[in-house]
């Protein structure tokens, strides 16, 4: 596994990634997350949580694994490896995609970007970036590509919210109003060359920010960035943010996180992912996914709101007039609206918005109601709010 440290002991230590230092000068809660040792909050969760949904935040996310395939069959060997399709992406344009294994279960969800001059950048979840390395890797032999991991030499920031735009481009050299979502471009940030995308994880309009060739060891760059967009924002609301609240945010956008909402065992058809599955070309699972689409789903993600208070959790049963139906996959209790809110799965038959089931916490039935996804109302809060 080439992203991890073994300690004295034997034993596995956490990464630290280019602003550990920084973050624990502001005092910021440390935990350790798929390798690396990253800020949970500065503040608190629910104080972050509203600062993005109501102004603006920015998140160090520098664990996010980047890998670049570069090559005659750069675009091939993408397309093959993921379910999107890759050749419609524009000179630094980016779309979401999973990739699969030939059982059609999600290896991870991620990112692919077209840098033109440089190849195709694929954006990881980091407890996964070592595992699609390889998965890569084994694949390489068919294809006339190279395969880089830039990871450790790339630092990510994610600034999102409703004043995202207003806080970046002001120390922006381009203009980046009418960048569409998901849509790229490389230009300076408080004079450093950046790339950046208008992409995040919170429902929210914001960016996502790579500042590459900096290692973990010299991160001077990457830490007078992130000062300089603190900066930029102190006036407009900015809050650093950490990974409990990118949680609770994603959550509440209705957003699958790996490992609990995904993983290897699920389709993107049964995690409602179809929309980057495109049977048109080939890839590996599609013969899985065409036998399972012909079939029948067993199982989908449904989101869920409870109808009294209690924490919904991982692994909670969903049950049916008393029937195990369902398991839980995350939950939480929404930082905007109070409520107790959750995704899971259920056969279809109990996925309908509307539907009444029961979820089992701590011993205790609960009654919930399976709704639709964000959990919030889209005319007040995320990308498609309406303005004055």
């Amino acid at each position: 596994m080439p992203h991890d440290i073994v300690g004295f002991e034997g034993q596995k230590m956490a990464r630290k990634a280019h602003l550990h230092n920084l973050h624990v000068a502001a005092h910021a809660k440390m935990v350790e997350f798929a390798g690396w040792e990253m800020p949970l909050w500065f503040s608190s969760i629910s104080e972050e949580h509203l600062a993005v949904r109501n102004n603006v935040g920015i998140f160090d996310v520098s664990h996010m694994g980047e890998i670049l395939i570069t090559g005659n069959d750069a675009l091939r060997f993408i397309n093959y490896l993921s379910t999107n399709d890759a050749s419609k992406l524009s000179c630094f344009s980016g779309q979401y995609s999973t990739i699969c294994n030939p059982s059609g279960g999600i290896k991870d969800d991620v990112l692919i970007y077209f840098l033109e001059g440089r190849g195709y950048m694929v954006v990881t979840n980091a407890a996964n970036t070592a595992k699609i390395l390889e998965w890569f890797q084994s694949f390489q032999d068919r294809f006339s590509v190279m395969i880089e991991d830039l990871t450790l030499n790339t630092a990510m920031f994610a600034v999102q919210g409703p004043r995202a735009l207003e806080t970046v481009q002001s120390i922006a050299s381009s203009d980046l109003q009418g960048l569409r979502r998901f849509g790229g471009q490389m230009t300076l940030l408080a004079g450093q060359e950046v790339f950046l995308s208008r992409t995040g994880y919170t429902g929210e309009d914001g960016f996502e920010i790579y500042i590459m060739d900096v290692a973990i060891d010299s991160p001077e760059r990457a830490i007078e960035l992130w000062n300089s967009i603190i900066e930029a924002g102190k006036d407009l609301g900015m809050k650093p943010c950490g990974l409990g609240s990118r949680d609770t945010l994603r959550l509440e956008a209705g957003l699958p996180l790996y490992g609990n909402d995904i993983g290897e065992e699920v389709t993107p058809l049964e995690a409602k992912l179809d929309f980057v599955v495109k049977f048109e070309k080939d890839f590996v699972g599609k013969e899985a996914l065409i036998k399972q689409r012909e079939e029948g789903l067993r199982t989908v993600r449904i989101g869920f709101e409870l109808l009294d208070m209690a924490v919904p959790r991982k692994g909670n049963p969903i049950l049916k007039d008393g029937e195990l139906v369902g398991t839980v996959t995350s939950g939480t209790v929404s930082p905007l609206s109070r409520k107790p809110i959750g995704m899971g799965y259920v056969p279809p038959f109990y996925s309908s918005i509307g539907t009444e089931l029961e979820v089992e916490i701590r011993g205790a039935c609960h009654k919930i109601k399976v709704v639709g996804w964000p959990f919030y109302d889209i005319t007040k809060y995320g990308r498609a709010r309406k303005t004055n």
